[in-house]
């Protein structure tokens, strides 16, 4: 059980450090039209919760090489996890479906935090 829960904690801390490493880079710019003026309010906060997720990768990955020592920190890790998947799943509800693509990770996030969280359970 400890090895299943370090490697899927290890999956979700590469997730969020190249996530939160390109993020960071990209800025919000680069996610709205190019006619539309600098937004700075928006890149700032896009930045900061850029830098959440790339910390969020550092706290995966350290937990993922002291499993043991970690204790009921994995269940909250795993729910950090799931909460991001129901946060695609309100986005999805709210706006309408973002594409297959995104509807195939919003299941994957959900069903790899609820792992972490089973498995962490069974140990």
């Amino acid at each position: 059980m400890t090895l299943a829960i370090s490697i899927l904690l290890g999956i979700v801390a590469l997730i969020c450090l190249s996530g939160g490493i390109n993020l960071m880079v990209k800025g919000a710019m680069q996610f709205v039209p190019e006619s539309t003026p600098p937004q700075l309010v928006l890149d700032n906060l896009f930045r900061f919760l850029a830098g959440i997720y790339l910390s969020g990768g550092f706290l995966f990955g350290y937990s993922a090489l002291n499993v043991d020592s970690a204790g009921h920190t994995v269940y909250f890790l795993g729910l950090m996890v799931v909460f991001s998947g129901l946060g695609r799943l309100y986005s999805r509800l709210r706006m309408g479906s973002a594409g297959k693509y995104f509807d195939s990770i919003m299941v994957v996030e959900i069903l790899l935090g609820l792992s972490i969280i089973v498995l962490k359970w069974l140990e």
